[in-house]
């Protein structure tokens, strides 16, 4: 575990890597600052979509060289915290080795989103200020 002076390591954990775990990398990073070193993961990667990148980019994020990592890669780290933003997440890695204090928060996963490119970048922004707001708590209470 983290020693006194050292960040805070935090994983957070989703399915595809592609949307909510990458938001919430970015805003928990960027909140955090020097407090924390965060990554994100899933548990059956893809690639981060686009409209995610486009998302933080309103947000003054530059997310564009992020990639989609598999959770298998952390497998031998330890955290201080394991984040899981979704669902299917929790219920396929209940426990994460080296892991230690686990927290859910389920987001609604704008790659579902139907509908023009507008109406689906509307559910990206939506989940976007979710996650913000969340982060921003988070943070505040470490």
């Amino acid at each position: 575990m983290a020693m006194a002076d050292d960040p805070i390591r935090i994983l957070v954990l989703c399915t595809g890597n592609s949307c909510r775990s990458q938001m919430a990398e970015a805003f928990l990073s960027r909140d955090g600052g020097s407090r924390v070193a965060v990554t994100s993961s899933g548990t059956h990667p893809s690639t981060v979509h686009p409209l995610t990148i486009r998302a933080l980019a309103e947000r003054g994020i530059d997310w564009s060289g992020a990639r989609s990592k598999s959770m298998t890669e952390f497998l031998d780290r330890s955290f201080d915290v394991v984040v899981t933003v979704c669902d299917d997440a929790r219920e396929a890695c209940p426990v994460f080795p080296g892991g230690g204090r686990r927290i859910h928060r389920a987001f609604r996963d704008p790659a579902l989103a139907t509908g023009t490119e507008a109406e689906r970048f509307a559910v990206y922004r939506e989940v976007r200020v979710e996650i913000e707001r969340w982060a921003e708590t988070f943070i505040a209470e470490l």
